[in-house]
């Protein structure tokens, strides 16, 4: 015989009202609790409690005896917190019920005021707007950080000759300073993306209760400037539904990620024993149990597989939101989890690359030594064919190409082969074609704005310098 339902409501059933008497069912209980993860909200939680409590005073909602008891007992719970001594309860369904019952047990009747004119709706979108962007400054010290170290590998680099790659093959002589510079562009932009997501979200939802507004006369503007918001979201109904501004955080973590991803990928193949472009030193490397040999970049390896967790927690999200009607619906809890986690993830890597960035050590003479591998400057001499010649670029190629057999045959790179031999092809070719045919002078050469000269590479060092120390 199936159980009768207890009589007696749970303490969670006592903070939502007196419309159920039976507890709710096991499984009723486990698909509904929150706190396990929503717990993490707790600081913005209080930060909004008190928010909306000095207001709820000033404005002669509740008295200032009950707001300073309000304060007292929020702040008595965030030493619980912080202690680790405060008593969450899966009884209490979440972080905002638990704290509210906390603060009933500490001060008494006065605890009841705080809920006046809100919702769970808005403070729930208050607080995860809140942890949101509190993560987006955190992000934002992170990426200028890893900029920073970007920008000193290149400080230090501007000269150090390296191959640049397309298709994973030599292409042409590029400088390692460069090639950091190029990451520096990358997660400039990734901090840009996510200052903008930032003062996007920074609206307020407070105070538009459950999903209509509320009838007691309330300042919104009151509580959106206390808690940092520019101003109060201007509709009740899109203030508890909206989770695009954490879509859009996402989205700009998964695009940093993928940002890591490709710069962890190239350090796991210049640290390779075939590359050996760079060293990592034991701060970022493991051993193998059976290998003695080995020095696995194992930090790079991890960075680049959290790109995975990252992405989908933005499809997680965006499945959740896609067919949700007009307000909110129970389906947004699992709002918080996926971005948690991403955020989690993207923490951890901003950190280890930036130190791995730091760690690193170019080896500029096998750098060099592949700079000038797989005939990476022919392109120099075909431009020099067209410059010193003026012969049309395509007659140009071909007798590059011409040449550039003619070395293979040898085996010797094209500032090896001797001018009699290119002669041999193109007649008009001079001695000072040698100027431009060592990887050095390739660089040199490129001295477009934005290019790989290292004069260059030294002028967009000093830009990036006086950028991040404005």
């Amino acid at each position: 015989m199936a159980k009768r339902p207890s009589k007696k409501p749970s303490k969670g059933q006592q903070m939502w009202g007196g419309r159920f008497n039976a507890s709710p069912g096991e499984l009723m209980q486990a698909i509904n609790v929150s706190i396990d993860f929503d717990k993490r909200l707790a600081a913005q939680d209080i930060r909004g409690s008190k928010a909306h409590s000095a207001m709820l005073a000033e404005q002669g909602i509740i008295t200032k005896k009950d707001m300073k008891a309000i304060h007292k007992g929020l702040r008595a719970i965030e030493k619980e917190i912080a202690d680790g001594t405060f008593p969450f309860s899966h009884d209490l369904e979440d972080i905002h019920l638990n704290i509210e019952s906390r603060l009933k047990d500490l001060i008494g009747d006065a605890a009841g005021r705080l809920h006046t004119g809100r919702s769970r709706n808005d403070q729930v979108a208050t607080d995860f707007r809140l942890w949101v962007r509190d993560n987006l400054d955190q992000f934002d010290a992170q990426l200028e950080k890893l900029m920073r170290a970007l920008l000193e590998k290149a400080a230090e680099n501007t000269d150090t000759i390296m191959p640049g790659f397309t298709h994973l093959q030599s292409a042409q002589p590029v400088t390692f300073g460069h090639h950091m510079l190029a990451y520096l562009e990358m997660f400039a932009r990734d901090r840009a993306r996510m200052q903008d997501c930032r003062a996007r979200m920074n609206e307020s939802p407070l105070g538009a209760a459950a999903l209509a507004g509320t009838p007691y006369p309330i300042d919104r503007k009151a509580t959106a400037k206390e808690l940092g918001f520019a101003r109060p979201m201007a509709n009740s109904l899109d203030a508890v539904s909206a989770r695009d501004f954490a879509l859009e955080a996402l989205s700009a973590a998964s695009i940093c990620a993928t940002h890591l991803s490709r710069l962890s990928e190239e350090i796991v193949i210049w640290t390779s024993a075939q590359f050996q472009f760079i060293k990592l030193t034991d701060a970022f490397t493991t051993g193998s149990s059976i290998m003695p040999q080995k020095r696995n970049p194992d930090a790079a390896e991890l960075i680049r597989a959290k790109v995975g967790r990252i992405m989908g927690a933005l499809t997680s999200l965006t499945i959740v939101m896609k067919g949700l009607p007009l307000a909110y619906s129970k389906d947004m809890q699992e709002d918080k989890e996926p971005v948690f986690d991403a955020f989690d993830a993207l923490d951890l890597g901003l950190a280890a690359m930036a130190g791995m960035v730091t760690d690193m050590q170019p080896n500029k003479e096998r750098l060099a030594e592949a700079a000038g591998a797989a005939y990476s400057t022919a392109t120099d001499l075909a431009d020099w064919l067209v410059r010193k010649l003026d012969m049309p670029f395509r007659n140009a190629h071909h007798v590059t190409g011409t040449i550039v057999v003619m070395a293979e045959k040898q085996g010797v790179t094209l500032d090896a082969l001797a001018l009699e031999d290119m002669q041999k092809v193109e007649p008009k070719i001079t001695k000072y074609v040698y100027s431009v045919l060592s990887p050095l002078a390739s660089a040199k050469s490129r001295v477009s704005y934005g290019g790989t000269a290292p004069r260059e590479v030294r002028k967009q060092v000093k830009r990036w310098q006086k950028v991040l120390d404005k």
